[in-house]
Protein backbone atom coordinates (compact mmCIF):
# COMPACT_ATOMS: atom_id res chain seq x y z
CA UNK A 1 0.00 0.00 0.00
CA UNK A 2 1.81 3.26 -1.15
CA UNK A 3 2.66 5.28 2.05
CA UNK A 4 3.98 9.01 3.20
CA UNK A 5 7.14 8.58 0.47
CA UNK A 6 4.64 7.51 -2.12
CA UNK A 7 1.83 9.81 -2.12
CA UNK A 8 4.56 12.60 -1.76
CA UNK A 9 5.85 11.68 -4.92
CA UNK A 10 2.67 11.40 -6.51
CA UNK A 11 1.71 14.83 -4.80
CA UNK A 12 4.76 16.45 -6.51
CA UNK A 13 4.47 14.79 -9.96
CA UNK A 14 1.24 15.61 -10.34
CA UNK A 15 0.99 18.92 -9.43
CA UNK A 16 3.78 19.46 -12.43
CA UNK A 17 1.48 17.71 -14.79
CA UNK A 18 -2.24 19.23 -13.90
CA UNK A 19 -2.66 22.17 -11.64
CA UNK A 20 -5.08 24.91 -13.58
CA UNK A 21 -5.58 22.65 -16.62
CA UNK A 22 -9.50 22.24 -17.41
CA UNK A 23 -10.81 18.76 -17.20
CA UNK A 24 -11.71 17.28 -20.45
CA UNK A 25 -13.60 13.94 -19.54
CA UNK A 26 -13.91 11.59 -16.55
CA UNK A 27 -14.28 7.75 -17.01
CA UNK A 28 -15.15 5.23 -14.90
CA UNK A 29 -14.34 1.94 -15.48
CA UNK A 30 -15.45 0.26 -11.64
CA UNK A 31 -18.92 2.15 -10.34
CA UNK A 32 -17.85 0.90 -6.58
CA UNK A 33 -14.51 3.29 -6.45
CA UNK A 34 -16.22 6.67 -6.96
CA UNK A 35 -19.41 7.67 -4.63
CA UNK A 36 -21.00 9.09 -7.71
CA UNK A 37 -22.04 7.62 -10.96
CA UNK A 38 -20.08 7.80 -13.57
CA UNK A 39 -22.09 9.83 -15.82
CA UNK A 40 -22.88 12.34 -12.93
CA UNK A 41 -19.38 12.54 -11.85
CA UNK A 42 -17.78 13.35 -15.19
CA UNK A 43 -20.47 16.15 -15.34
CA UNK A 44 -19.16 17.51 -12.10
CA UNK A 45 -15.81 17.54 -13.39
CA UNK A 46 -16.51 19.23 -16.61
CA UNK A 47 -13.95 22.23 -17.31
CA UNK A 48 -13.03 22.51 -13.27
CA UNK A 49 -9.78 22.84 -12.43
CA UNK A 50 -7.05 21.45 -9.87
CA UNK A 51 -6.04 24.59 -8.42
CA UNK A 52 -3.86 22.97 -5.69
CA UNK A 53 -3.19 18.91 -4.82
CA UNK A 54 -2.76 18.16 -0.96
CA UNK A 55 -0.87 15.12 0.83
CA UNK A 56 -2.40 14.14 4.58
CA UNK A 57 -1.19 10.98 5.48
CA UNK A 58 -2.21 8.17 2.79
CA UNK A 59 -4.92 10.75 0.85
CA UNK A 60 -4.54 12.66 -1.82
CA UNK A 61 -6.75 15.42 -1.60
CA UNK A 62 -7.29 17.31 -5.08
CA UNK A 63 -8.29 21.06 -3.79
CA UNK A 64 -10.41 22.41 -7.34
CA UNK A 65 -11.51 25.39 -8.69
CA UNK A 66 -14.90 25.55 -7.47
CA UNK A 67 -14.41 24.61 -3.73
CA UNK A 68 -14.65 20.66 -4.22
CA UNK A 69 -12.28 17.95 -2.93
CA UNK A 70 -11.80 15.24 -4.85
CA UNK A 71 -10.05 12.69 -2.33
CA UNK A 72 -8.38 9.84 -3.41
CA UNK A 73 -7.27 6.84 -1.13
CA UNK A 74 -5.09 4.16 -3.63
CA UNK A 75 -5.35 1.77 -0.78
CA UNK A 76 -3.60 -2.06 -1.41
CA UNK A 77 -2.18 -2.38 -4.44
CA UNK A 78 -3.14 1.21 -5.84
CA UNK A 79 -1.29 3.68 -7.93
CA UNK A 80 -1.16 6.60 -10.37
CA UNK A 81 -0.13 7.03 -13.69
CA UNK A 82 0.24 9.87 -16.22
CA UNK A 83 -0.12 9.55 -19.94
CA UNK A 84 -1.62 9.68 -23.71
CA UNK A 85 -4.20 6.75 -24.61
CA UNK A 86 -1.09 5.12 -26.65
CA UNK A 87 1.38 4.96 -23.73
CA UNK A 88 -0.67 2.63 -21.61
CA UNK A 89 -2.59 0.46 -24.60
CA UNK A 90 -3.34 -2.36 -21.50
CA UNK A 91 -4.23 -0.27 -18.61
CA UNK A 92 -6.24 -1.23 -15.91
CA UNK A 93 -7.44 2.18 -14.55
CA UNK A 94 -10.66 1.92 -12.59
CA UNK A 95 -11.17 5.79 -13.00
CA UNK A 96 -9.21 7.96 -15.20
CA UNK A 97 -9.55 11.52 -15.49
CA UNK A 98 -8.44 13.59 -18.96
CA UNK A 99 -6.94 16.96 -19.32
CA UNK A 100 -7.15 17.48 -22.83
CA UNK A 101 -4.75 14.57 -24.37
CA UNK A 102 -3.54 13.45 -21.20
CA UNK A 103 -4.62 11.32 -18.42
CA UNK A 104 -4.69 10.90 -15.10
CA UNK A 105 -4.86 6.84 -14.64
CA UNK A 106 -6.13 5.73 -11.48
CA UNK A 107 -5.30 1.89 -10.58
CA UNK A 108 -7.47 1.03 -7.80
CA UNK A 109 -7.75 -3.49 -7.47
CA UNK A 110 -9.08 -3.41 -4.56
CA UNK A 111 -10.68 -0.86 -1.91
CA UNK A 112 -9.33 2.28 -3.55
CA UNK A 113 -11.24 5.09 -4.41
CA UNK A 114 -11.50 8.86 -5.68
CA UNK A 115 -14.57 10.81 -3.77
CA UNK A 116 -15.89 14.06 -4.78
CA UNK A 117 -16.89 15.18 -1.78
CA UNK A 118 -17.41 19.25 0.00
CA UNK A 119 -14.55 20.90 1.63
CA UNK A 120 -16.69 20.28 4.63
CA UNK A 121 -16.66 16.26 4.13
CA UNK A 122 -13.30 15.97 3.13
CA UNK A 123 -12.28 17.64 6.03
CA UNK A 124 -14.37 15.61 8.55
CA UNK A 125 -12.42 12.30 6.94
CA UNK A 126 -9.12 14.42 7.21
CA UNK A 127 -9.84 15.36 10.79
CA UNK A 128 -9.58 11.75 11.52
CA UNK A 129 -5.82 11.43 11.26
CA UNK A 130 -3.20 11.60 13.79
CA UNK A 131 -0.34 14.68 13.42
CA UNK A 132 2.03 14.39 10.44
CA UNK A 133 5.82 14.18 10.98
CA UNK A 134 6.13 17.40 9.09
CA UNK A 135 4.03 19.38 11.11
CA UNK A 136 6.00 21.89 12.85
CA UNK A 137 4.10 21.06 16.12
CA UNK A 138 5.49 18.20 16.21
CA UNK A 139 9.15 18.09 17.76
CA UNK A 140 10.67 15.82 19.34
CA UNK A 141 9.54 16.49 23.03
CA UNK A 142 5.47 16.68 21.47
CA UNK A 143 6.41 13.18 20.08
CA UNK A 144 8.31 11.95 23.19
CA UNK A 145 5.30 13.07 25.48
CA UNK A 146 2.95 11.09 22.63
CA UNK A 147 4.75 7.88 22.79
CA UNK A 148 4.99 8.10 27.11
CA UNK A 149 1.47 7.71 27.60
CA UNK A 150 1.10 4.85 24.60
CA UNK A 151 0.95 0.87 25.21
CA UNK A 152 1.33 -1.69 22.66
CA UNK A 153 4.05 -2.86 20.17
CA UNK A 154 6.33 -0.30 18.40
CA UNK A 155 4.85 -1.63 15.13
CA UNK A 156 1.25 -1.16 16.05
CA UNK A 157 1.87 2.57 17.28
CA UNK A 158 3.87 3.33 13.86
CA UNK A 159 0.78 2.07 11.39
CA UNK A 160 -1.76 3.92 14.14
CA UNK A 161 -3.20 6.24 11.51
CA UNK A 162 -4.83 8.01 14.28
CA UNK A 163 -1.76 8.93 16.29
CA UNK A 164 1.15 9.38 13.25
CA UNK A 165 -0.52 10.09 9.84
CA UNK A 166 1.50 7.88 6.53
CA UNK A 167 3.41 5.50 8.16
CA UNK A 168 2.23 1.63 7.32
CA UNK A 169 3.71 -1.86 6.86
CA UNK A 170 7.01 -0.80 5.04
CA UNK A 171 8.17 2.11 6.67
CA UNK A 172 7.63 0.93 10.20
CA UNK A 173 9.97 -2.13 9.62
CA UNK A 174 12.30 0.33 7.90
CA UNK A 175 12.07 2.93 10.52
CA UNK A 176 12.19 0.60 13.13
CA UNK A 177 15.21 -0.84 11.96
CA UNK A 178 17.13 2.79 11.43
CA UNK A 179 16.53 3.16 15.11
CA UNK A 180 17.39 -0.41 16.10
CA UNK A 181 14.30 -0.76 17.87
CA UNK A 182 12.57 -4.67 17.62
CA UNK A 183 8.85 -3.85 16.03
CA UNK A 184 7.50 -6.32 19.05
CA UNK A 185 9.17 -3.62 21.24
CA UNK A 186 6.39 -2.05 23.87
CA UNK A 187 6.38 1.20 23.60
CA UNK A 188 5.61 1.23 27.40
CA UNK A 189 8.86 0.52 28.17
CA UNK A 190 10.85 2.56 25.92
CA UNK A 191 13.27 5.03 27.79
CA UNK A 192 13.20 8.31 26.49
CA UNK A 193 17.02 8.05 24.66
CA UNK A 194 15.35 5.36 22.43
CA UNK A 195 12.25 7.41 21.82
CA UNK A 196 14.63 10.56 20.83
CA UNK A 197 16.31 7.75 18.34
CA UNK A 198 12.80 6.89 16.98
CA UNK A 199 12.03 10.19 16.41
CA UNK A 200 14.97 11.17 13.98
CA UNK A 201 15.05 7.66 12.32
CA UNK A 202 11.23 8.85 11.41
CA UNK A 203 12.39 11.65 9.80
CA UNK A 204 15.04 10.26 8.20
CA UNK A 205 13.60 7.21 6.92
CA UNK A 206 10.63 9.09 5.18
CA UNK A 207 12.36 12.03 4.04
CA UNK A 208 14.99 10.30 2.48
CA UNK A 209 12.15 7.59 0.70
CA UNK A 210 10.16 10.49 -0.75
CA UNK A 211 13.25 11.99 -2.39
CA UNK A 212 13.94 8.50 -3.66
CA UNK A 213 10.42 8.69 -5.02
CA UNK A 214 9.48 5.69 -2.42
CA UNK A 215 9.89 2.10 -2.80
CA UNK A 216 7.09 0.96 -5.42
CA UNK A 217 8.50 0.27 -8.89
CA UNK A 218 5.27 1.89 -10.89
CA UNK A 219 6.63 4.77 -13.27
CA UNK A 220 4.19 7.71 -13.04
CA UNK A 221 5.34 7.98 -17.16
CA UNK A 222 7.07 6.11 -19.24
CA UNK A 223 10.03 8.47 -18.99
CA UNK A 224 9.66 8.42 -15.21
CA UNK A 225 13.42 6.64 -14.25
CA UNK A 226 12.89 8.30 -10.20
CA UNK A 227 9.66 6.90 -8.81
CA UNK A 228 10.42 3.96 -6.48
CA UNK A 229 14.28 4.21 -6.28
CA UNK A 230 14.31 3.93 -3.08
CA UNK A 231 15.50 0.54 -1.17
CA UNK A 232 13.91 -1.51 1.30
CA UNK A 233 16.78 -2.36 4.01
CA UNK A 234 14.23 -4.98 5.67
CA UNK A 235 10.85 -5.17 4.55
CA UNK A 236 9.63 -8.23 3.00
CA UNK A 237 13.27 -9.78 2.83
CA UNK A 238 12.84 -12.53 5.09
CA UNK A 239 15.86 -14.85 4.55
CA UNK A 240 17.96 -12.24 3.07
CA UNK A 241 21.24 -11.09 4.47
CA UNK A 242 20.94 -7.70 6.59
CA UNK A 243 22.56 -4.86 4.63
CA UNK A 244 24.53 -3.73 8.18
CA UNK A 245 25.69 -7.27 10.01
CA UNK A 246 25.12 -9.61 7.53
CA UNK A 247 22.64 -11.54 9.32
CA UNK A 248 19.61 -12.81 8.28
CA UNK A 249 16.28 -11.29 8.19
CA UNK A 250 13.57 -12.40 10.35
CA UNK A 251 9.87 -12.55 10.58
CA UNK A 252 7.12 -11.99 13.24
CA UNK A 253 3.21 -11.35 13.47
CA UNK A 254 2.12 -8.66 15.55
CA UNK A 255 -1.47 -7.86 15.67
CA UNK A 256 -2.73 -9.57 11.81
CA UNK A 257 0.79 -8.27 10.66
CA UNK A 258 3.84 -9.07 9.31
CA UNK A 259 6.90 -7.33 10.52
CA UNK A 260 10.76 -7.95 8.99
CA UNK A 261 13.74 -7.05 11.26
CA UNK A 262 17.51 -8.32 11.86
CA UNK A 263 17.97 -10.39 15.31
CA UNK A 264 21.35 -8.56 15.60
CA UNK A 265 20.99 -5.47 14.57
CA UNK A 266 17.93 -4.27 16.46
CA UNK A 267 16.85 -4.72 19.93
CA UNK A 268 14.51 -3.97 22.88
CA UNK A 269 15.98 -0.72 23.72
Amino acid sequence: MPEMPELENYRKLISEKILDAPITNVKVNKENTVNLDGDTLASELENIKVIFVERRGKFLNFHLDNGRRLLVNLMVGGYIQYGKQEDYPDHNAQVEISFGEFTLYFMLPRSGYVHLLCAKEAGEVLSQLGRELSDRRMGMDRFVNMVKVRRGALKTLLVNQSVIAGIGNRYADEISFEAKLLPSTKVQDLETEAIERLYHSMKLILNQAAESGGSINKPFTNEDLHTGSYKLQVYDREGERCVQCNGVIDKVELNGRRAFFCPTCQHEQ
